[in-house]
């Protein structure tokens, strides 16, 4: 199943126009307006504002199945060192997730399929604000998305630098991981720092701490459950003589398990207090539980990868990649309806940059291969 060449010229200059003018969580109004606009100009009924910036266009055949097909919108606070023509305008924000792809890859297939007058049921174009560490999909969720938009089941896709182009990879079970973040607070008792037997040195105290942090995966989570617990900074002191009575720890925890999630968090509210205890210092923990693990449905993923079998240009299909640590807001639509997300390989003839990278850009020779995907699934879950 092959994309007009027409909509593949309209899916580049899509593209390159949301990259040119990137938007951050919740700001989304220009790119909300360029979909709204574009889904309304192919036939479709247009729901706008849910979830603040998100845009849902729907195609309606009569009786019948219904789908439910994500793409996130928003860019990240990075500034752009790609060097391109279509170059962000906008200082310190650019696409260096893909985003930009995804939108036009998602408008391509909406477009494809609202010309086709042979299926029979519902497709809800689904575009989501703030999935970067925002909650946008939680945002919809919360918002009436699947009360206003019924679906029997929905589907996200992502690009993946690391694949080549034409592949296609998903998983039963967790794909991404869970986010959630923490923050210690170690209080001690200041004094000179020539005089460190006065107080209670509040930076060894924190040293230890993130020393003994990591025992949580190497000796108290089975090596058999993927866990990252990584400690990201560390505030504390002002001069180069004093010893600060106060410091602050913060850092993330991925995994794919909810179980073992609960457990970490113990775990760091246990090692924190203790750790400090044995010094006569405190440690307040603020953990913070954030993105849930995306689960695919064994259903919906035997179906995206039928559909995918049906699309020539992908030319190899893995059903049983193995999961990434780090996250996806998605998660919160899996969580209300049953569904499968997956990755599409975008490294060409070279290997792209890393995801969030400042001379990351998206291969526009993904876009038709994405729009196709889209359309084989939605034609395959619908049917003729």
């Amino acid at each position: 199943m092959g994309i007009e060449a027409e909509t593949v010229e309209r899916m580049v200059a899509w593209r390159r126009d949301l990259h040119t003018h990137p938007e951050l969580a919740y700001q989304e109004v220009r790119t909300a307006d360029l979909v709204a606009r574009e889904l309304a100009a192919c036939g479709l009924s247009v729901k706008t504002g849910l979830g603040r910036t998100g845009v849902v266009g729907t195609l309606s055949r009569g009786d019948g199945p219904t789908i439910g097909l994500r793409a996130d919108m928003d860019a990240l606070p990075i500034q752009e060192a790609t060097g391109v023509a279509y170059a962000s305008r906008t200082p310190g924000v650019m696409h260096a997730c893909g985003h930009d792809g995804h939108v036009a890859m998602l408008l391509g297939a909406a477009r494809h399929l609202a010309a086709r007058t042979d299926l029979t049921g519902t497709v809800h174009f689904i575009f989501q604000p703030a999935e970067e560490c925002e909650g946008g999909g939680r945002a919809m969720v919360e918002d009436g998305l699947f009360r206003l938009f019924p679906c029997d089941s929905v589907y996200g896709l992502h690009n993946w630098p690391g694949l080549p182009l034409g592949t296609f990879a998903t998983r039963v079970g967790a794909i991404m991981a869970s986010l959630d973040t923490f923050e210690i607070a170690v209080t001690g008792f200041g004094t000179h720092a020539a005089m460190p037997e006065r107080g209670t040195d509040t930076l060894v105290v924190v040293s230890e701490i993130v020393l003994a942090l990591q025992t949580i995966v190497s000796r108290r989570i089975a090596p058999t459950e993927p866990v990252v617990l990584s400690v990201t900074q560390i505030h504390g002191g002002d001069a180069y003589n004093v010893i600060p009575d106060h410091a602050v720890i913060r850092g993330t925890v991925r995994c794919l398990d909810e179980a073992v999630r609960k457990r970490v968090a113990e775990l760091i509210e246990a090692i924190a207090g203790g750790t400090a205890g044995t010094h006569g210092a405190r440690a307040e923990v603020a953990y913070r539980f954030g993105y849930p693990a995306t689960v695919n449905t064994a259903d919906a993923v035997g179906t995206a990868l039928a559909a995918a079998g049906t699309v020539p240009d992908i030319t190899a299909r893995r059903g049983d990649v193995g999961p990434s640590m780090a996250s996806e807001d998605f998660a919160y639509m899996l969580e209300a309806c049953p569904g499968a997300y997956a990755w599409i390989g975008t490294d060409g003839t070279r290997p792209s940059l890393p995801l969030h990278n400042p001379g990351y850009d998206f291969n526009d020779e993904a876009l038709p291969v994405g729009a196709a995907y889209w359309a084989a699934l939605a034609t395959h879950s619908l049917g003729t």
